[in-house]
């Protein structure tokens, strides 16, 4: 490997001469680790022509760091470090900018950091039993066929989707066949100009939350729900109301009077897993429309149905456009995939697609492509059985386990999906008891997650199969079950 001209620098400041300097910079790069043995060094001609000096002043500078075995000399072919340079370890650092000197709280307001999402422990997979939900199982995905559909977005028929910016615009191919294969599953018509690819649904509910419920209006949101809808919105300054959901999902009589914009987990709850049912969704969208507000349904896990089969999404109702729809691909294929869309009225997407713009203009055009071919040549679908199978017979384990332990369910989750809502028993915090289960190999997310800060009843959990292998999950159960006494 190459070390370019770029990296040398020279300081006006400098106590020495350029010669002096040139080595100086070399030593640095070297003892911090910055260059390392074997890799070259620029020519001197190239080096002296970048730094605007002779060449007669690096090639004496490289000549005396070769004396000093900092490089080695290799005949024409130039200078390199040399493998018996000193290790890096050898010179301290050197003085460095500290945050001591400027409040940045206070320059940024701390508005952003303060709706931290609760995160997972980075080494999740060293736990025998991860109960924790939305992760992916590599021995479910399809590599094989992901990475032929990776090679052939890579090939020269692919070449401008590859390179080229596509403005505001989404793949064509992409949209096609989410029009025409994802959207007719939920029962969704829609146009080209009614879908707007997002980096996964968080970015999703970012921007319908921007996009929908700025200062001074009001948005209303699920108690419990899902803890990234509640970030997007406190970054918004719109005034936020919390409604209780009970055994059938948000009830539409419950939402308070002047609501701009409703957010509702509709098909498949988070965190507890009921749906709602025809009747209230019927309700929620005849409210929606005597009080003129908007809802935007995230729609996540509607292919995990292994149970029964799927009802049709609140948006396949909505005859005055007023659902916006938000899905992805993160729990179907993987969370690091980051691919989700939103569909809705074309005045909406004008506007979210400008405001996606406006932050990373579109999703990146080698992914959309590799998504495509992924989904149109049928290893999706695949995919999705796949997974069914394997959860339906993960889900089986567990709810014997559950009940040969006497755990108790307190969701719904009776269409499929990954995971299952539970209840403590009386005076068990489950904060504490997540904590507790760590030090035995056990992951569960415990109730605080899903609430605001404060808010949490401390007694529920959610307890996930996506992640845990089948063969593990009865003695994970067993721990958790002998944790709680």
């Amino acid at each position: 490997m190459s070390i370019p001209a770029e990296s040398f620098f020279l300081s006006p400041g400098f106590n020495g001469t350029l010669q002096q300097q040139i080595q100086t910079i070399v030593t640095e790069g070297i003892l911090r680790g910055r260059f390392r043995p074997g890799e070259k060094l620029p020519s001197s001609r190239a080096l002296a022509r970048h730094l605007g000096v002779s060449r007669i002043t690096v090639s004496l500078a490289y000549t005396e760091l070769v004396s000093s075995d900092y490089l080695t000399a290799r005949g024409r072919s130039g200078y390199y470090v040399s493998p018996d340079a000193p290790v890096p370890a050898a010179l301290p650092r050197g003085p460095r900018a500290t945050p001591d000197g400027i409040d940045w709280r206070a320059r940024t307001g701390g508005r952003f950091s303060a709706h931290e999402l609760a995160a997972k422990p980075s080494d999740w997979r060293s736990y025998p039993f991860p109960f924790i939900y939305g992760q992916a199982d590599p021995t479910l995905f399809d590599h094989q066929n992901w990475r032929q559909s990776a090679l052939r977005a890579l090939g020269r028929r692919d070449f401008d989707v590859l390179t080229a910016d596509f403005y505001e615009r989404d793949d064509p191919m992409l949209i096609e066949y989410i029009l025409r294969n994802i959207l007719p599953r939920r029962g969704i018509d829609a146009e080209p100009e009614e879908v707007l690819l997002t980096m996964g649904a968080q970015n999703a509910l970012w921007i319908a939350a921007r996009t929908l419920a700025g200062p001074g209006r009001l948005a209303v949101i699920e108690n419990p729900c899902y803890s990234g809808l509640r970030m997007a919105l406190a970054q918004q300054g719109a005034r936020v109301a919390a409604v209780d959901v009970d055994a059938e999902g948000l009830p539409p009589e419950r939402i308070p009077p002047g609501a701009d914009v409703v957010f509702t987990t509709v098909s498949h709850h988070c965190p507890t897993n009921v749906t709602m049912p025809p009747a209230r969704r019927q309700a929620l969208l005849a409210r929606a429309a005597a009080e003129d507000f908007v809802v935007v349904e995230d729609d996540y896990e509607f292919e995990m149905a292994f149970q029964r089969p799927a009802a049709p999404a609140l948006k396949a109702f909505d005859h005055e456009g007023r659902v916006i729809y938000a899905g992805s691909f993160s729990k179907s294929l993987f969370p690091g995939l980051r691919l989700g869309y939103l569909v809705a009225p074309a005045g909406f997407i004008r506007e979210a697609r400008a405001l996606r713009g406006a932050m990373l203009r579109h999703p990146p055009g080698h992914l959309q492509r590799t998504v495509a071919y992924f989904l149109s040549l049928g290893h999706y679908d695949a995919q999705i059985r796949r997974i069914n199978q394997a959860f339906r017979r993960r889900r089986t384990v567990m709810e014997e386990a559950i009940r040969a332990h006497g755990l108790t369910p307190a969701g719904g989750g009776e269409a499929g999906g990954s995971s299952l809502w539970m209840r403590a028993p009386e005076g068990v915090d489950t904060a504490e008891l997540a904590l507790g289960l760590r030090a035995q190999g056990v992951l569960i997310e415990p109730d605080v997650m899903f609430y605001a800060p404060g808010e949490a009843p401390r007694r529920f959990y959610r307890l996930a199969y996506s992640s845990i292998s089948q063969n593990r999950i009865a003695e994970g159960i067993a721990r958790l079950a002998a944790a709680l006494g």
